[in-house]
């Protein structure tokens, strides 16, 4: 009873939080704010395509850790290690250069009036329309939380080691819907991994098989030759492959068809297939590719409503690093 009440509070709070943002907020406030994000993020994909998908991720994991309110970006203190220094965020997260330049500009124009939280919220979108996916309005008008703990990662963001249920329950914990799980998930269609997130299945795995025998062999073989063997390399830290081997750097429904033939990279991704209701959610994606790219900037939308601070919470950081005081 207390679980089902606190996800119902949850909600409420989302539902009120997400009537106070507003596609266009900044329209009359600082006009050219959108325009400045996109053009920072578009010259940086130029030379970097794949950071498309580290925008994607950055507002993931801001939004699941303290709600959507640019936490992720604050740096650390000699006494309080920041969100960002997680091991499950550093090296993974990429583009916090890109956010600082943004910022820094539209402070130029509009000093104090644009916030960091926003900006990555501008940012994600524009990184999915960069690699082909759609377009999409971003509701406006969040501030920028006060507080980043490390320790907040562990119990927020789900791990690549998740079942089905795990992912549900992580997600329905944020407000979000078992199709808003296969939706999101379809990111995965852009971007890369570090071997050390997924090497457990191509070494470790508890059977007499070398690898997950989920795996499709020639797959499992190919990763292998990308991401040897952590006990004979001295650091495998930074090595990296792609999510979808097929089109990486484009947003397409090709990571659904990688599940489909046991070509998911980490085991949440093939534990998507586990129940009847996903794995047709799965199959109707890739039917419809156009549906989903739309079905996608909804849950994106919806996720950039999660528990957003507005009004007199929070602050608008005239440095996305640090809080003002």
């Amino acid at each position: 009873m207390k679980t089902i009440l606190a996800a119902l509070v949850l909600i409420n709070v989302i539902v009120l939080a997400s009537s106070q943002l507003e596609v266009g907020y900044y329209q009359d406030k600082c006009r050219l704010a959108e325009i400045i994000v996109k053009a920072e993020v578009f010259e940086a994909l130029s030379k970097d395509p794949g950071l498309a998908a580290g925008f994607v991720r950055l507002h993931f994991h801001d939004c699941f850790v303290r709600g959507c309110d640019g936490s992720v970006l604050l740096d650390s203190t000699p006494n309080k290690p920041a969100e960002k220094d997680s091991p499950i965020n550093n090296p993974s997260l990429r583009g916090f250069e890109v956010i600082d330049r943004a910022k820094a500009k539209i402070e130029s124009i509009c000093k104090g009036v644009v916030s960091c939280a926003d900006i990555v919220a501008f940012a994600a979108r524009d990184g999915v329309e960069f690699s082909g996916g759609i377009g999409y309005d971003v509701p406006a008008g969040r501030k920028d939380g006060l507080i980043s703990n490390l320790t907040d990662t562990f119990t927020n963001l789900p791990p690549p080691t998740d079942t089905l249920q795990q992912l549900v329950t992580s997600f329905t914990s944020k407000g979000l819907t078992e199709e808003d799980l296969i939706t999101l998930y379809g990111a995965h269609t852009i971007g890369r991994s570090h071997c050390t997130s997924f090497n457990n299945r191509l070494y470790s795995f508890s059977t007499k098989a070398s690898q997950d025998p989920s795996l499709d062999p020639s797959y499992a073989t190919k990763l292998k030759k990308q991401c040897p063997n952590p006990k004979v390399i001295l650091n495998d830290t930074f090595l990296v492959v792609p999510m979808d081997p097929i089109t990486p750097n484009t947003f397409d429904v090709n990571y659904y068809i990688g599940i489909l033939n046991n070509k998911g990279l980490f085991a949440s991704d093939e534990t998507l297939l586990s129940s009847p209701a996903t794995g047709n959610l799965i199959r109707k994606n890739i039917a419809y590719p156009k549906q989903w790219e739309s079905k996608f900037a909804a849950s994106m939308v919806k996720m950039g409503q999660i528990q957003v601070l507005t009004g007199d919470a929070g602050e608008i950081r005239t440095n996305c690093r640090k809080i003002n005081s």
